[in-house]
């Protein structure tokens, strides 16, 4: 997710615009989608953007699965040393990078992230990607697209469009991280 604070959204002003079922429905088509376009899904990998894209990601291998009745390979990318507001923000925790055992030279990577904002994390994927090996292609799957790109980024997989003002901000939330599953539109305190 392009990083922003959302722990100034207002609670009374936030209103969930997915839930539980909402999210997995949206999953599930997802992997159908892949599954279309991937003529099976023979290649795919999964790799989730910290934090909760990995879960994403997870979610989204596990019905890729049902649907293929194959494993999918799923890992994590950390992108913190890719991005290009480290000197902005203060220092954060690296997150792990985990490449399936088969790698991703020659496959089709699909990244996986919770919410597509600026363009700016994807951007930082696609270099820290390009430093661990060359896939046939790469896709990009996200859980929200709230417009606002600032680089000529878009998704290939799109759970929900959810046009957004500057002044909003989306807050995903997950039960593996959060105890629940929801995406909330709130208003910033200024």
């Amino acid at each position: 997710m392009d990083k922003q604070d959302t722990s100034d959204i207002q609670a009374s002003d936030a209103r969930p615009v997915l839930e539980g079922p909402d999210i997995a429905r949206v999953l599930t088509r997802i992997a159908h989608e892949i599954v279309e376009r991937a003529k099976g899904a023979d290649d795919v990998v999964l790799l989730g953007i910290p934090t909760r894209g990995v879960f994403l990601a997870r979610r989204l291998a596990a019905k890729l699965e049902e649907i293929t009745d194959r494993v999918i390979p799923v890992g994590s990318l950390d992108i913190t040393m890719y991005r290009d507001d480290l000197r902005m923000h203060p220092p954060r925790a690296l997150a792990r990078t985990e490449i399936p055992g088969d790698g991703i030279d020659g496959r089709l990577v699909v990244l996986v992230d919770d919410v597509l904002f600026s363009g700016r994390t994807i951007r930082a994927a696609l270099d820290a990607l390009n430093d661990i090996g060359r896939p046939r292609a790469v896709q990009l799957a996200v859980l929200v697209d709230r417009g606002h790109r600032e680089l000529p980024i878009r998704a290939d997989y799109v759970g929900k469009n959810l046009p957004t003002s500057l002044r909003e901000t989306v807050k995903v939330q997950l039960h593996e991280e959060d105890g629940r599953d929801t995406v909330l539109l709130g208003v910033k305190q200024t």
